[in-house]
Formats: C-alpha cells, structure tokens, sequence
C-alpha cells in the first residue's frame, strides 16, 4: 500500500462503510460543541501561538480577500482578520455543526460584515478561478480524502501570485520530545476525548492520521508536484507542528 493510500484509509470509524469525507463530518459534528476548549486544553494553549505564527508570513502581503479552508469554528479566520485586517474571508467546512459554532462565535465578535461562513466541500471548491489574494489552512488538510485534489482546487481559486498558508501537526524527531509526544497522543489524548467530547474514536483518528500524513520535505513535493511554487517548510515547537507556505 502506498503513503497516498494509507493516508487516505486512516478514517475515524474503521468499521463504518461512509466515505472518509462522511465519516469526518460526522465527527466534527458530534465534537463541535466541545471542539475550542479540546483545543486550548490539550496543546496548553500553544496552538494559539502557531497560528499567530503562521499567519504573520502573510502580513506583507496584505490579502484583501482571503479563503479559509476547513475553518471549523472559525478561529483561523478570527485571527486573520484581527492580524492581516482584509476586506473580507470566507470560511469553508463540511461539517455544519462545526459552522454553527463558528457563526455564533463571529456574530457574538460583531464580525459578520466581514468573516462569512459557509458549508463547502475542500475538493469541489465553488468559486471561479482565480478569486482569493491567500487561502488558509489549519489543521485540515490531513483530514481531506484526496489531498492532491484539494490541494489542486486551492491553487485554481489562487490569484497569480497568491499565497497559501498549511498549518498541521507533524511528528517531532528530536529524543526525548518525540517520546513524550507519542507517548502523550498515543495514550492520553483518546482518553481525554472519550471523558471531555464523548468521542475517543475523534481523539483516536487524531494521531493516526497525523502519523500518517506526509510532512517536511515530502509534503513541500507534494506542493510543488501540485503547481505551487517558492513551496517552505517551518517547524514549531520541535516540530509538532508545521507550516507550509507557498505561491500561486
């Protein structure tokens, strides 16, 4: 079985016969009410500073219209506009619990005129070539069940010159930080999950996937095989979590 294969058979419910999009937004369906505080409570807040982090390569460049795809809640695309200011981001997901949370979230912030919420599907994306300044990504990406198509209609919907910014977990290399964090996945986060979200299948699915997904140097060609170009890689926090930019 190829890498390409394997990444795409990590599903949440093994036993179930739904595709791996249905299955994911089940998931995020039933763990969305508990979904933000999952977050901040098992990466002590860190993941905040990451996607400050990866957001800040876009400050020169100024997007005024920006995508955010898998948007979930809604966080990337909060933080976007309070650090990169555009005119305008439309926020995509396929699970509409997740949307719902996130559209309370934005009407409560008083950001309606400017983040739009909108259920959407990462392989078809349904706006005409060449539309966005930058498209975001947060934690995402490893959850689409065809990568290099998602990638692909990312890079159509990119204006020439645009940018795209990947945030997702990675596996740490270093002793003993990748000991700890496999040990830490592997063992507690399911746990936590099952007792907090009512769903050790989601917190199970979680390093799987990640264990799966390519990263580093394989996900930069995967990028590039894919048209992007000027494809960079950075690592954060030894290296759990990484975030790739690249170039229409």
């Amino acid at each position: 079985m190829s890498e390409k294969e394997t990444v795409q058979k990590i599903v949440p419910f093994k036993a179930s016969n739904l595709s791996k999009k249905e299955q994911i937004a089940h998931m995020f369906n039933d763990i969305a009410p508990r979904y933000d505080f999952l977050n901040r409570f098992m990466s002590l807040r860190i993941d905040v500073l990451w996607r400050k982090s990866a957001l800040k390569r876009l400050k020169r460049d100024q997007p005024k219209k920006m995508l955010d795809v898998a948007t979930g809640t809604g966080d990337f695309a909060i933080m976007a506009n309070k650090i990169l200011n555009p005119d305008s981001i439309i926020g995509i997901d396929i699970s509409t619990g997740m949307l719902e949370v996130g559209k309370q979230k934005i009407e409560k912030l008083g950001l309606t005129n400017k983040i739009t919420l909108q259920q959407g599907d990462s392989e078809t994306i349904s706006f005409p070539d060449q539309t966005f300044d930058a498209i975001t990504v947060a934690y995402g990406v490893r959850n689409f069940e065809h990568l290099e198509k998602g990638l692909g209609e990312m890079l159509r919907v990119l204006k020439p010159g645009g940018k795209l910014v990947i945030l997702e977990f990675s596996n740490p290399t270093a002793f003993p930080i990748k000991q700890l964090y496999n040990f830490y996945f592997r063992y507690i986060t399911p746990h936590i999950g099952k007792m907090v979200a009512k769903s050790q299948e989601a917190y199970t699915y979680l390093p799987d996937s990640v264990r799966a997904f390519p990263q580093g140097k394989e996900m930069c060609d995967i990028l590039t095989n894919t048209g992007f170009q000027a494809v960079t890689c950075k690592t954060l926090t030894f290296g759990i979590s990484s975030v790739y930019f690249a170039t229409r």
